[in-house]
């Protein structure tokens, strides 16, 4: 127990447990629904050293033995120094758990309680399938004392974290038990069935020409992604965030409920798609297809973000990621197009054979305006019928496979 002979150490272990009734910082224990993994602040900050990552082990493996998801309730200073290299390695022992718990296809979601921080953060925190953070925690991976600058910053808090997308609920202590349990039952109730096709939320009736499908996609009382959502499912628990950094509001990503099924989905809500967005939808098709869940696709955007922005942060490789996952998917995918379906970046959510879309909903290899300018044109509403972009028209093509019934 004190490997480098660190002066004081066994007398610090002691004390730790003495005040905390604990053999260590960390305990686990098998409840019906999961393994739960729970760490104490009160004993030396958390931290971590090798008798931790023992029973992390410990816990991890009786989990893949039962089947059985991990629930990580983590609160830590990081790394335990009294146990020096050693004590680092355990991150890499932990890297190697969550890895093999990902491959059985068992889900893992994590809670960051106050304070996480340090490499536990950086291993098994942010490694999960979800992260909850309760608000007003200090997240990061620099500690307040190892800081540039010690002084408070919104950056390494959870509601900083989940601006900067990797956490994807922030709930209060109070919610944190409900929010866990709505979580399991989502991320376990999976099959490989395709998930039912929306109905039509807004016209019934097909548009007499190219302008006229245009004009009713893009007007602002159309059904966008929310209202399709809510309709759809009985409830749903959202996912946020690329892991890289970025956030998309207008890419709703997540898991529902629909009757006794679990179904993932990624909708898009009207505006052009950032590179964030598409990494999000590829993070959650990848999810959906660890834990063998279908997918539903709702697509509505005019297309990608196109700004120097959206360059520089990398759209083209987001769109090329977000295809190939769909190209690879295991699981089955749903597609409706339910507004616009503006050129590639409405096509890379989209299931390349399952594909519906509702009658005022349109979907073309570029917007009409845009044809008309690489064109030289100034007939809009001609190139519009031209490009056969009607639901109709599509359907016709087979480029869809229906249009959605109200």
């Amino acid at each position: 127990m004190n490997p480098l002979g660190w002066p004081g150490y066994a007398a610090q272990l002691e004390r730790a447990r003495e005040r905390t009734g604990s053999a260590e910082s960390v305990s686990w224990r098998r409840d019906e629904d999961a393994v739960v993994i729970t760490f104490d602040f009160r004993f030396l900050g958390g931290s971590v050293g090798t008798a931790t990552g023992a029973l992390i082990e410990e816990a991890f493996t009786d989990a893949y033995a039962y089947r059985l998801p991990v629930v990580s309730l983590i609160a830590t200073g990081g790394s335990r120094m009294q146990e020096g290299m050693l004590s680092l390695r355990q991150l890499q022992r932990v890297a190697r758990l969550c890895a093999a718990h990902r491959e059985a296809g068992l889900p893992h979601v994590s809670v960051l309680r106050d304070p996480t921080t340090g490499g536990l953060w950086a291993s098994l925190g942010a490694s999960a399938d979800v992260v909850v953070a309760v608000s007003g925690a200090q997240v990061g991976f620099a500690g307040s004392r190892v800081r540039p600058d010690p002084r408070p910053d919104p950056a390494y808090t959870a509601e900083g974290q989940f601006a900067a997308g990797t956490v994807d609920l922030v709930v209060s202590p109070g919610e944190v038990d409900a929010t866990v349990a709505r979580l399991l039952d989502l991320l376990t109730g999976g099959d490989a069935v395709h998930a039912e096709v929306p109905y039509a939320l807004g016209a019934d009736d097909l548009p007499t020409d190219g302008w006229s499908a245009v004009g009713r996609a893009r007007a602002g009382d159309r059904p966008r992604a929310p209202a399709y959502l809510d309709d759809y499912f009985d409830h749903r628990m959202p996912i946020s965030g690329d892991r890289a950094g970025g956030v998309d509001p207008g890419m709703l990503c997540g898991i529902g409920k629909r009757g006794t099924r679990s179904i993932a989905y990624a909708a898009q809500t009207g505006t052009a798609t950032t590179p964030a967005g598409f990494r999000t939808a590829s993070r959650l098709i990848r999810l959906a297809e660890r834990l063998a869940l279908p997918v539903l696709t709702l697509v509505d955007t005019p297309g990608a973000a196109n700004d120097a922005a959206a360059e520089r942060a990398g759209v083209g490789a987001a769109i090329a990621e977000l295809f190939g996952v769909v190209a690879e998917a295991r699981v089955p995918i749903t597609t409706l197009v339910v507004g616009e379906g503006g050129s590639g970046g409405a096509l890379a959510l989209s299931s390349p054979e399952h594909t519906w879309i509702t009658p005022d909903a349109y979907f073309s290899v570029i917007a009409p305006e845009l044809a008309a300018a690489i064109l030289k044109r100034d007939d809009v509403r001609v190139l519009a019928d031209e490009l056969h972009l009607r639901p109709q028209d599509l359907l016709e093509l087979g480029v869809v496979k229906g249009i959605a019934e109200r």
